[in-house]
């Protein structure tokens, strides 16, 4: 028994589960090949429009928890936190549009009153709102590098973390001269310099989860 398939140039699927397209040159594949693969992990999980936004709003939560993770550091008004880990693991699971509306949604629940950003705080306007500003920007480049394969290596993996980390500092950085008022070399003493290692740990962590994860789902 045949299942015929498609428009003008007509695909048909045979019994042995291969399909091909009709005629003396038809190429034969396995239906298995024929399907979209997952290009980040978000797609992975089966659904449609329900599925994204609940990563989203997930993404946002996952954002906001983690921000309550906080040390501050008396020598900075930027405290350390696991923001910075959530929003790069969100953007490269989600990909470029999700991952970026998890972000945006994170940035204005804060805006708007919700104390999800670090130490139950929100507003806007403090020494460190420029790295949620970058949140948003650096969820769109990881995502869009996520999906283009680049969670699927180790080394790939780490490069699209590192990127990301650049990403926040380029907005947070510049944000953090203008409202406190110090020079470009005290920025980065103050909002880049006391993160180094944490965010070392944090990629190194990130470059052994992502294609472990893969593996896991059966795509590589």
């Amino acid at each position: 028994m045949t299942a015929v398939v498609g428009g003008p140039r007509m695909r048909q699927v045979r019994p042995d589960g291969y399909a091909g397209l009709w005629g003396p040159s038809a190429s034969v594949t396995p239906m298995s090949m024929s399907l979209t693969a997952p290009r980040v992990l978000g797609d992975v999980i089966p659904g449609g429009l329900v599925r994204d936004a609940l990563l989203v709003v997930g993404g946002a939560a996952f954002t906001a928890l983690s921000a309550q993770v906080s040390i501050p550091l008396p020598f900075t008004p930027v405290p350390v936190t696991l923001q910075t880990f959530a929003v790069l693991l969100t953007g490269a699971a989600l990909g470029t549009v999700r991952g970026t509306l998890s972000m945006l949604l994170y940035l204005m629940a804060g805006v708007l009153g919700a104390p999800v950003f670090s130490n139950h705080s929100s507003g806007w306007g403090g020494a460190s709102f420029g790295y949620v500003i970058g949140f948003v920007v650096a969820a769109a480049v990881v995502g869009r590098l996520a999906e283009r394969g680049a969670t699927r290596g180790i080394a790939r993996t780490a490069g699209v973390m590192v990127i990301g980390n650049l990403v926040i500092y380029a907005v947070g950085v510049p944000w953090l001269m203008a409202v406190a008022h110090v020079s470009f070399p005290r920025a980065l003493a103050l909002g880049v310099l006391p993160f180094l290692v944490g965010d070392a740990i944090k990629v190194a962590v990130a470059a052994g989860l992502f294609p472990a994860t893969w593996r896991l789902t059966g795509h590589r």
